[in-house]
């Protein structure tokens, strides 16, 4: 069985290795994780543990003036609502036909539990 793949460190050129079909399992197999583990994405200064703290650490070492603290007064964020406001110069709460009403929430529907279209039976 041969086996195609990329050499980037010979000028991205396409190259043929003979393997068997039991070493390319092998291999492929490398990349896989056993059940139950997961792959850690962030590690390092993006890492969890202490990673607001190692950011900031970062902000200083690279002269970046240092993040606003939150006042004491709770800022109310910005609502997807507001954004299309700002931006368009309509509002999402006026009654889209007359203009001139506002929407009101009647009734929220209740969350319904996500079930995949295709069950796991393996």
């Amino acid at each position: 069985m041969k086996f195609s793949w990329r050499d980037y460190r010979d000028n991205n050129q396409q190259k043929t290795m003979p393997l068997s079909a039991d070493e390319f399992i092998r291999r492929f197999l490398l990349h896989i994780l056993p059940s139950g583990f997961h792959r850690i994405r962030y590690y390092g200064f993006l890492g969890n543990r202490h990673r607001k703290e190692k950011l900031e650490h970062c902000r200083q070492l690279l002269g970046m003036t240092p993040r606003k603290e939150s006042s004491s007064e709770p800022a109310t964020q910005e609502d997807y609502r507001d954004r299309y406001e700002r931006l368009t110069g309509r509002s999402l709460r006026e009654c889209p036909v007359c203009h001139r009403g506002h929407m009101i929430s009647i009734k929220r529907l209740p969350e319904v539990p996500f079930s995949p279209a295709v069950k796991d039976t393996s």
